[in-house]
C-alpha cells in the first residue's frame, strides 16, 4: 500500500492545478511532488494528470481518484483537528466561485460577516458568470443559478431568483404597454448577449401555465447586466432581468414591471461543492450562513399600469 504522502502530493497538485502551487502549500519542492505523483502513477498503472509546461489537469482516472482522496484526506484533517481541540476553528483559505451581480450584492456581504467573525479565515473569491470545474480549479464552493446538471457535486438550494420584464415610465409613455405576448413582440427589446456563447439570451416567460422562450428582434444588445439596467432606465427598450438587479429601480419608479402575469417560475439558487462526507469548517459556516438568509420572496405584483402613449409602430 502506498504511503499517504503520495496521495497527499497528488491531491494538492490536483487542487491547485500545478506542482509549484501545491509545493508552496505543502512547504516542499515542485520536483519532489512531481516524483511522488509519478511513482503513484507507476504503482497504480494509470495516468493521473495531463501535463503541460505551465499546469496540470486531471485525466478521467485522476478525477475519480481525486474525489476518493478528498473524502479520505478530509476525514484525516477532521480527526487531527478533533484531537487538537480545534474542530470548530474556522481557518484556512475559502475559495468561492459566484455569479457577478448576485455574488456582489448577496454573497459578498455574507462573506464579509464571516471574515469579521473568524479572523483566521482567508478568502479567495472569483466573480464570473461562466461555470468552472470545482475539482480542477480547487474551488471549495460555487453559487449557481438555475437548474443543475447531474454530477458528482453536492447541491444545497438556499434562494430563488425571479426574472422580470421591465421598462422605464418614459418608454411606456412613448410606446404604450404590451398586454399580450403577441403585443410584446412588437416592442423594442434590449437583449443580453451571453459572453459564454455570443448568443442573445431569450426571454423566459409563462403563458397558460406553459414555459415559453421568446427571441425578440432587437436593435440593441449588451453583454453586461448592469449596462442592461441603465439602458432600460434611459428608455431604450424593454429588458428582462433578475429582480435582485432592478429592486432599487422598481422601488424608486425609474423602472416598472410589465406583463407580470407572464413572469416565469423562479430559478433556484444553489450552493454546490465536491462530494465529501465531512466538510471543512470554513465551508460549513458559509453553507449555514447562506441557508440562514432564507428564500427571497417573489416581488409584489405591480398595480395595473394606465395605458399611456400610442401603441408601438
Amino acid at each position: 500500500m502506498q504511503g499517504v504522502q503520495q496521495f497527499l502530493s497528488f491531491a494538492e497538485t490536483a487542487r491547485h492545478g500545478s506542482f509549484a502551487a501545491a509545493a508552496r502549500e505543502l512547504g516542499s519542492a515542485p520536483s519532489t511532488l512531481a516524483k511522488a505523483v509519478s511513482r503513484l502513477e507507476a504503482s497504480l498503472g494509470v495516468k493521473l494528470f495531463h501535463r503541460t509546461t505551465r499546469q496540470v489537469s486531471l485525466t478521467p482516472d485522476g478525477e475519480r481518484l481525486y474525489r476518493r482522496c478528498e473524502r479520505v484526506l478530509t476525514e484525516i484533517e477532521d480527526l487531527h483537528a478533533d484531537a487538537a481541540g480545534t474542530r470548530a476553528t474556522v481557518v484556512g483559505t475559502l475559495r468561492v466561485d459566484m455569479p457577478i451581480v448576485y455574488g456582489r450584492r448577496v454573497v459578498l456581504p455574507v462573506l464579509a460577516r464571516l471574515k469579521a467573525e473568524h479572523p483566521g479565515l482567508e478568502l479567495d473569491l472569483r466573480l464570473q458568470d461562466s461555470f468552472v470545474e470545482l475539482v480542477r480549479d480547487g474551488i471549495d464552493l460555487a453559487v449557481r443559478i438555475g437548474a443543475l446538471q447531474d454530477s458528482t457535486l453536492v447541491a444545497r438550494r438556499f434562494d430563488s431568483q425571479y426574472l422580470l420584464l421591465c421598462a422605464s415610465p418614459d418608454y411606456v409613455d412613448r410606446h404604450g404597454i404590451p398586454s399580450t405576448l403577441a403585443a410584446l413582440e412588437q416592442h423594442k427589446a434590449v437583449l443580453f448577449r451571453m459572453p459564454s456563447s455570443g448568443r442573445d439570451r431569450p426571454w423566459q416567460l409563462v403563458q397558460r401555465g406553459k414555459a415559453v422562450n421568446l427571441q425578440p428582434r432587437s436593435e440593441l444588445r449588451l453583454n453586461d447586466g448592469e449596462a442592461l439596467v441603465q439602458a432600460a432606465v434611459l428608455g431604450l427598450g424593454i429588458v428582462q432581468l433578475p429582480s435582485v438587479m432592478v429592486d432599487d429601480e422598481l422601488r424608486d419608479g425609474r423602472l416598472v414591471e410589465l406583463l407580470p402575469s407572464l413572469r416565469p417560475l423562479p430559478m433556484p439558487i444553489s450552493a454546490v461543492y465536491p462530494s465529501q462526507r465531512l466538510l471543512p469548517p470554513r465551508v460549513r459556516v458559509l453553507l449555514d450562513a447562506l441557508t440562514a438568509l432564507g428564500v427571497t420572496p417573489p416581488p409584489p405584483r405591480p398595480k395595473t399600469l394606465k395605458r399611456r402613449g400610442s401603441p408601438p409602430q
